[in-house]
């Protein structure tokens, strides 16, 4: 076994094998080993490596270079071949370097700064002190200080900001320390070298005072005053400001050590990226006490590491509120975004988000192409991480479930925060993850009477002290509990505030399922006299909502539950809202608090017939599916339509406009909703909408790549045809699990359902849909290499859909899908040698899809158009086809994976026209995407680049 690999960052980037250096070569070479060793252990993307390498030049050869850097790299750090993918190893798109604990200087550096931040919290200044020195003795320099290029310079930003702050929290516990005059000179050299940064001038300010010079403190103050007017044209920061004041009154308490200065992080700013998320909830309107908690986690230090916070307690007590606003105090101190998800924990009747959903959404608000996400969980994480690697993002993850839900959605980069909310204490994030917790118990009784003060004022507080401890008491100082009385009394000013304490006794009765385990009275009893002072047809929408599966309902779909106009659902949507029974998340969209749905859900058991439950839960579903099958029908040219039964009465479908932006962006709002929606049909056993309802969804799932959601959807379409003894259902079924199969990589199990769906069809006489299932068929076969027997399925697809046509007349849906089929035709055609006849199917394809404005497959079938010529030896008509498919499918927004394999045949063409410059551009622009979605093609292609770069 070799001698243990160390390196270094802060300062020149060094590698030591023992106690010998090792040589790493030229400046790119330590470029990307810096990079490599500042992703911690995460994969680093190659497209990152080649930015971090040239940035927005990069050459063609870029990804070719590259490997042979990885390769030198590979030989310099295992000289002996023996375990040389063991340092740097290849995964998926990318590489990743992982050291052992203790041999990277920046990850000692954190782990002394950790300590010393733990030892400054427990009272020990002096250790503290003591490791931020041994911490800041790591740095040989400016680090980085042998690398050139702007992502060196951005690099060296964040990690000098870590000094920075190191530095100045030593300073200042050494001068708490009684060590004030010997700081001084320290002090200044840092001010001259950083005349901006006030942190190092309000320590100097007060080791001046501390040392008896009052007067050479208040003129470092009025120094910095003038350089701040004239550079920025600010004024100094509150603290400064503050700090000043007390030096001038000749504060005495400043003479103390401990005495707070400045409670401003460091902020640490990486790169911008635009659009930078800001997706925090907006600060709530009222917010008070929590002094306490507020101010253990003041002193919190932010940029050693990716913190975490766990702050847990049971439902109602405030949790998410509280998140929220000190999130909202802290947002400024991350620059590169903030970023908000509800994960769903303990949604009453619903399902924990899962962590790979979770990954996508975060990933999506990031700026990633949501085309492009590999599917495999720890890439997910990978990429994540590597997103944020070098930046200062907040993340707010709000309503846990446990930690295996959250772990994946930890940052492992420096400077960012993960502030999670749970019921879950969540000890194994604490254990295994260092989160540190926050337990957040109900108000203390100080702080609860100051809420009802905020919510009532304090005249009427005041003339009732009594009835208010009795309020606040019989609330259990539930912050929920206390907002909603405090709505109730506010909305009936001439009630004393002894009556209500007096309904409140004599109501209690308890909300058993949400006994927190402590001494904290259940809140049903707060619920009933909010629901007590709604009018019955408000009470009847509050248990109406109780029966949708969540996580929020808008508009239409809510007066679609209770079955009334949009304008009358509006007015008591708001009258819930109103009396705290429901919150309105954001503009047109309503959620439940936790602890109120299975009140809500109770008073519908108790008090409507089950035939009125029954009745709105079907027009909910008839909403659900009448309007995914309205949007699909937009976003779907080519796809024969499914029938539909009529609506129930007062059913309120999403009112579309025929617009497929507005079609896609409500599948894009309503796809957690519709999982829940078709879980609930599943549930309650609505066969019909069941697989209605897969069918209608399940385009758009495979759309975005979500294959196993999917795959999940039609297997419960499927248990459901089976159990109408459907084969309409059932044909359908097999013919979208076809479809997923082939996204999936399963291809002997596409051919068997796309084979089972053609049987069914064939049996049910739908010729449409059978049609549809050939195309599938043929998919798949193309995929497994039959190309004779893919050119068949796809001739019968084409005489189906032809018989189609005559059956029905001039349908534009049917008509794409014989553009569609035709295209298929001659592209399998031409890849079989028939290259003139496959230009005849392809050019009446091409017509079509002209006429129809169907530009997605007018792409295709120039793609199909160009590969004949180029086999017919015509390589600039192939160079001017796949150009123009390439042109359409980026004026049409169509998804990166349509054109990828475009760009490698333009290359071919080019190259056959010995245009060979052109040939490498196409080349590399098609390897960059392929690389990015891991393309099985993507060696190919690289080797065709190197073959080019070869002497011939």
């Amino acid at each position: 076994m070799g001698e243990a690999l160390r390196f270094a960052v802060l300062g020149p980037v060094r590698a030591w094998r023992g106690s010998e250096e090792v040589e790493l070569g030229s400046p790119q070479q330590r470029v990307v080993l810096s990079a490599l060793l500042l992703a911690e252990g995460s994969l680093v993307l190659k497209s990152e490596l080649v930015d971090a390498l040239w940035g927005v030049k990069q050459p063609a050869s870029g990804l070719a270079v590259l490997r042979t850097y990885i390769h030198y790299l590979r030989k310099a750090l295992e000289p002996d071949g023996a375990a040389a993918t063991s340092v740097i190893r290849s995964v998926g798109d990318g590489y990743l370097l992982r050291v052992s604990e203790g041999a990277l200087d920046l990850n000692v550096f954190r782990e002394l700064s950790a300590l010393a931040d733990q030892a400054r919290r427990a009272g020990k200044s002096d250790d503290a002190a003591k490791y931020l020195r041994d911490a800041l003795r790591l740095w040989q320099g400016p680090a980085l200080a042998d690398i050139r290029g702007e992502y060196a310079e951005d690099q060296r930003h964040w990690l000098g900001e870590l000094r920075l702050s190191a530095e100045a929290s030593c300073l200042r516990l050494e001068t708490d320390l009684g060590a004030h005059e010997s700081v001084v000179a320290e002090l200044n050299g840092l001010i001259s070298a950083h005349p901006l940064d006030e942190r190092f001038r309000a320590v100097l300010m007060l080791a001046l005072y501390r040392s008896g010079r009052q007067a050479a403190a208040l003129e470092t103050y009025r120094e910095t005053q003038v350089l701040l007017a004239e550079e920025l044209g600010v004024d100094p920061g509150q603290e400064l400001q503050e700090l000043y004041q007390r030096i001038l009154r000749a504060d005495n308490e400043l003479l103390c050590s401990g005495t707070p200065v400045s409670s401003t992080p460091v902020q640490a700013v990486p790169v911008s990226v635009s659009p930078v998320p800001a997706q925090l909830p907006r600060s709530p309107t009222v917010f008070v006490g929590r002094d306490s908690d507020l101010g253990s986690i003041s002193q919190i230090s932010f940029g050693f590491s990716a913190a975490v916070y766990a702050i847990s307690g049971m439902a109602g007590v405030g949790k998410t509120t509280f998140a929220v606003y000190w999130a909202r105090q802290i947002a400024d101190r991350f620059p590169d975004g903030q970023l908000f998800l509800n994960l769903r924990g303990f949604d009453p009747g619903g399902t924990p988000m899962r962590p790979a959903h979770a990954l996508r959404m975060l990933l999506e608000s990031l700026g990633a192409d949501p085309h492009g996400l590999p599917q495999d969980m720890d890439a997910l994480t990978g990429r994540y991480r590597t997103l944020l690697a070098g930046k200062r993002v907040l993340v707010l993850l709000d309503n846990a479930r446990d930690a295996a839900q959250v772990r994946p959605l930890l940052p492992g980069a420096a400077g960012c925060v993960v502030i999670v909310t749970s019921r879950n204490q969540l000890p194994g994030l604490v254990a295994v993850d260092g989160a540190a917790p926050l337990n957040l118990d109900v108000l203390p009784a100080a702080e609860a009477r100051a809420l009802l003060i905020r919510r009532l004022g304090e005249q009427r507080v005041a003339a009732e002290p009594d009835a208010v401890s009795d309020i606040v008491a019989r609330c259990a100082r539930l912050p929920l509990a206390l907002a909603i009385i405090a709505a109730r009394a506010a909305t009936r000013p001439s009630f004393p505030l002894a009556a209500i304490a007096d309904e409140l006794q004599a109501s209690a009765n308890g909300l058993d399922v949400f006994n927190g385990g402590d001494d904290v009275a259940d809140v049903r009893a707060v619920f009933s006299w909010s629901y007590r002072a709604l009018a019955p047809e408000a009470g009847r929408l509050f248990r109406m909502l109780s029966l949708h599966p969540g996580p929020d309902i808008s508009l239409p779909a809510a007066a679609s539950l209770a079955g009334l106009t949009h304008a009358r659902t509006k007015q008591l949507l708001l009258d819930l809202t109103q009396f705290h029974l429901l919150n309105e998340s954001v503009p047109g969209r309503y959620t439940f608090h936790d602890l109120v749905r299975p009140y809500a859900m109770e008073l519908a058991d108790a008090l409507d017939p089950q035939s009125e439950t029954q009745a709105a839960r079907t027009r909910m579903l008839d909403h659900y599916l009448h309007t995914a099958r309205d949007a699909d029908m937009l976003t779907s040219l080519g796809r024969p339509l499914i029938s539909l039964a009529s609506t129930a009465e007062g059913v309120r479908v999403e009112e579309l406009n025929g617009d497929e932006k507005r079609a896609r962006a409500w599948f894009t709002t309503e796809l957690t909703v519709l999982m829940t929606v078709l879980r609930e049909a599943v549930v309650y056993k609505h066969d019909t909408h069941t697989w209605q309802l897969a069918w209608s969804m399940a385009n758009h799932l495979h759309g975005r790549g979500m294959w196993r959601e999917e795959e999940s959807v039609h297997r419960y379409a499927m248990d459901a045809a089976r159990r109408l003894d459907s084969p309409t259902a059932l044909a359908y079924a097999h013919r979208g699990l076809g479809k997923t199969m082939i996204g999936l990589g399963r291809l002997d199990d596409a051919v068997t359902h796309a084979e089972h769906a053609i049987e069914l069809f064939t049996e049910t006489g739908d010729i449409r849909a059978r049609a549809e299932s050939y195309r599938a068929l043929a998919a798949a076969l193309e995929q497994l290499g039959d190309l004779d027997a893919a050119l068949d399925a796809a001739q019968q697809a084409l005489s189906l859909s032809r018989e189609s046509a005559v059956l029905h007349g001039d349908d534009n849906r049917i008509q794409v899908a014989i553009a569609s089929a035709l295209n298929t035709v001659g592209w399998f055609l031409t890849q079989l040698g028939q290259h003139q006849q496959a230009l005849n199917y392809c050019w009446e394809a091409l017509a079509l899809c002209e006429k129809l404005k169907d530009y997605a497959n007018a792409a295709n079938t120039w793609d199909s158009i160009g590969y004949a010529h180029y086999c017919l030896g015509n390589y600039d008509k192939a160079v001017t086809s796949y150009r123009n498919a390439i042109t359409l499918d980026q004026q049409y927004g169509s998804p990166p994976w349509h054109a990828v394999s475009t760009f490698e045949r333009l290359g071919d063409a080019y190259l056959g026209a010995g245009h060979l410059n052109l040939a490498r551009a196409a080349w590399t622009e098609g390897l960059n995407t392929m690389d990015l979605l891991g393309h099985p093609d993507a060696e190919g292609v690289r080797t065709k680049l190197l073959e080019l770069r070869s002497p011939r």
